[in-house]
């Protein structure tokens, strides 16, 4: 299943007077070396790191081209580090209406090993609404957005799960066998144009926001023009989370999109209602996003000094896009045991068919108890092949009450809806 995060925040993050004419960013530890490595967590092609803040215990991080700021999920956490506060501040969501809580810590050292952050503000949540947890199967504390990207071309390999980061001025020559984009840094994120033959539509010429933190492949925001058009398949489903509650909207395949010449056929791409909040993307003039299921089939580099970023083939560029066959929304129980349960059911689905319910607890999958499994296999397994059977253990509570269920076991037959 195709899950986004929609994430908009509206703030500004000022120093004191005393580091002012010292430089936040982003540095190699080592200044004498060309760039350094460093190894990635990747869990449906989003990459996470971890990270000490101030010399505190390493927590993950996700890295985000979309957000323009450093996040901490957790205040509570934030104050188990003895971080400093000046201000607290509201939140505004995707959807207009919800708000939230949430404090600004100035100054900060991030050490990712060999690459520190000096110098970096960081907007720490009163609480985490976002639960990335329970949709991605990893545990991750913050985000490390624009400053870590600002300064240094940085280039990822998602084949191999390491990231390159480069020195400033390290990487002045164009790489052999990547196809390059003119990449342009607006309010601290960065966009590129693209070429998308719609189903049933003419073909659009797409301004798209460059978002590493977000697992769809392509979203496209159909209230921003006329000339998007939803193909006449579409499958209405969840598609992301915000402040506001869930996101909803359908899924549908684009012909064809073309990257500065790299093409990827049979594209499956989301198009979220409009919302209260929607004059925002508007107000970018993009279109829409390009996201993780598309990056993580490539060799990236991101290049913001240089207004730059390319791309070549990677290892699965050529894998089909699958959509979830089952019907199943899968999220995680954020224990430390890999416990799932059932997020939604989609109307029409084998799941529906099989009379699986929203909350029911997944116990084990093709007789193999639930903590032998990671997430993402989950995930892959049901979109893996038409017509497959999966054999479903499951746990049904009644009244909310722990202590009150019954177990059933149930077979779903994969099939595609899109």
């Amino acid at each position: 299943m195709v899950r986004i995060v929609i994430f908009s925040l509206f703030f500004a993050f000022s120093t004191s007077a005393k580091v002012a004419a010292q430089v936040p960013g982003f540095f190699l530890k080592d200044e004498s070396k060309r760039k350094a490595t460093i190894p990635f967590y990747a869990s449906n092609s989003l990459m996470i790191i971890p990270v000490s803040v101030n010399g505190n215990t390493p927590v993950n991080f996700m890295i985000d081209t979309g957000v323009r700021a450093n996040i901490l999920f957790s205040k509570d956490l934030g104050d188990a580090m003895g971080l400093e506060y000046s201000r607290k501040i509201d939140l505004v969501g995707a959807d207009g209406s919800a708000t939230l809580g949430a404090y600004v810590s100035p100054i900060n050292n991030f050490d990712l090993g060999p690459v520190e952050g000096r110098l970096q503000s960081l907007l720490v949540l009163e609480e985490d609404f976002l639960e990335i947890e329970a949709v991605i199967g990893t545990p991750v504390y913050g985000i490390l957005g624009y400053e870590f990207f600002k300064y240094n071309p940085i280039r990822i390999n998602y084949d191999d799960s390491k990231l390159d980061f480069f020195r400033e001025d390290a990487m002045k020559w164009r790489p052999p066998f990547y196809h390059k984009f003119d990449l342009s840094i607006e309010d601290n994120k960065p966009y590129v144009d693209a070429k998308i033959k719609q189903r049933n539509g003419e073909t659009l010429e797409a301004k798209l926001l460059v978002d590493t933190g977000a697992n769809h492949g392509l979203l496209l925001n159909a209230e921003t023009t006329d000339e998007i058009v939803l193909p006449n398949k579409t499958i209405e489903t969840q598609i992301g989370q915000s402040l506001g509650g869930v996101i909803y909207g359908n899924v549908g395949r684009v012909d064809r999109i073309n990257l500065a010449g790299l093409k990827m056929d049979e594209v499956l791409t989301s198009y979220p209602e409009e919302n209260e909040f929607s004059y925002v993307v508007q107000g970018t003039g993009r279109q829409g996003s390009l996201g993780a299921e598309i990056f993580g089939r490539t060799r990236l580099i991101l290049d913001y000094p240089r207004g730059r970023m390319f791309m070549k083939k990677g290892r699965d560029f050529y894998s089909p896009f699958e959509f979830d066959m089952s019907g199943i929304f899968v999220k995680k129980i954020t224990t430390f045991e890999n416990r799932f349960y059932v997020g939604q059911v989609r109307k029409n689905s084998p799941a529906e068919e099989q009379g699986i319910k929203a909350n029911d607890e997944i116990l084990s999958i093709n007789k193999i108890p639930t903590f032998i499994w990671e997430l993402s296999e989950v995930i892959q397994l049901f979109r893996s092949e038409e017509g497959k059977e999966i054999e479903l253990e499951l746990r049904r509570y009644r009244n909310d009450d722990l202590n009150d269920y019954e177990d059933y076991r149930t077979i779903i037959k994969l099939k595609k809806q899109i």
